[in-house]
């Protein structure tokens, strides 16, 4: 295991030697899916985006969510979630309906192939988070995903171009 971080320096913020957000955000991301996606390979394919289709298909909506929904609540844009549904579909594991108040769109549900699926994905989550997560003491593990939560809350909101991108998460932090 490689040795801790070195606490960060009041260095510029684009200063070399800084810690900084998105290389840190992009490695730890990067990091996980490829893990994700090796402990998935023995599910028949399932991709770390498959499951976390089914994941947000299962928590949310028992009847389905369109198109639109499932692409907002997985920060997806549309072309590549309709490519991605495309697959899913092909593959047993949901199916897509014409929505019935909107015509133009379609309602995603899952099969029952893609509950199999999802319930045997989320042991080998379950277990990766739980590896992951055990890098820091337990008695931090929960403040570390709050903060985490607030900062890819911070992010949406930078993204959608919120002032400050001050969301609540940070006010109630703050006070």
């Amino acid at each position: 295991m490689p040795p801790p971080p070195k606490p960060a320096r009041r260095l510029p913020l684009d200063a070399p030697g800084r810690r900084r957000l998105p290389p840190l955000l992009r490695r730890a991301w990067y990091s996980l899916n490829q893990a994700f996606r090796r402990r998935l390979a023995h599910l028949g394919g399932l991709t770390p985006d498959q499951f976390t289709v089914l994941r947000t298909l299962t928590e949310n909506d028992p009847e389905g969510l369109s198109q639109r929904e499932l692409t907002d609540l997985m920060s997806s844009d549309p072309n590549t979630m309709a490519s991605l549904l495309e697959r899913m579909e092909a593959a047993g594991l949901l199916e897509r309906h014409r929505h019935e108040r909107d015509r133009r769109a379609y309602r995603i549900r899952l099969r029952p192939g893609g509950r199999r699926a999802f319930r045997q994905g989320r042991q080998v989550a379950l277990m990766l988070q739980s590896e992951v997560l055990s890098a820091l003491p337990e008695a931090r593990r929960e403040e570390f995903l709050t903060h985490l939560g607030i900062v890819a809350d911070a992010c949406h909101a930078a993204a959608e171009g919120v002032p400050k991108a001050r969301t609540e998460g940070a006010k109630q932090w703050q006070n």
